[in-house]
């Protein structure tokens, strides 16, 4: 996938056109754009790579809440990834390849997986203590 002209983001969309929140879209397009500015050179972007790219920026902008925000904006599969891209394709938002096809992004990830069983936390001694001082106390003991 590739962008189109970025000053033609979800402006573009009409409320009959969108099965997913409006968020949604925009946080694709913000994905998308991740994903290319992480690249050496310009190339096209595989359906496995966007949904890749998603659940990293979701990762990162929404912690231990993002498949909560993705659920809450409709989204609950790689699939409807998926969708929202053919939908963009559809308005001209996003410019597909040939060989790009809707399943390029079935079951890439399960939601479950990656957000919740295999999240990756974090602890912080420091951070612990500043909030809460008495629990590395109670550890040390």
């Amino acid at each position: 996938m590739s962008a189109c002209d970025p000053s033609d983001r979800p402006a573009a969309l009409r409320p009959p056109d969108l099965r997913f929140d409006r968020r949604a879209y925009q946080f694709l397009l913000d994905a998308l754009h991740a994903v290319i500015s992480r690249l050496h050179e310009r190339r096209h972007i595989s359906g496995r790579e966007l949904a890749d790219g998603v659940r990293r920026l979701a990762l990162e902008r929404f912690g231990p809440m993002a498949r909560t925000v993705l659920e809450y904006w409709g989204i609950r599969s790689t699939e409807d990834v998926g969708e929202m891209v053919f939908a963009l394709v559809d308005m001209g938002i996003l410019v597909k390849d040939a060989a790009d096809r809707p399943e390029d992004f079935a079951a890439v990830f399960d939601f479950e997986e990656v957000f919740d069983r295999d999240y990756p936390w974090a602890v912080y001694p420091w951070k612990v203590a500043a909030v809460c001082p008495w629990t590395v106390a109670a550890s040390a003991e």
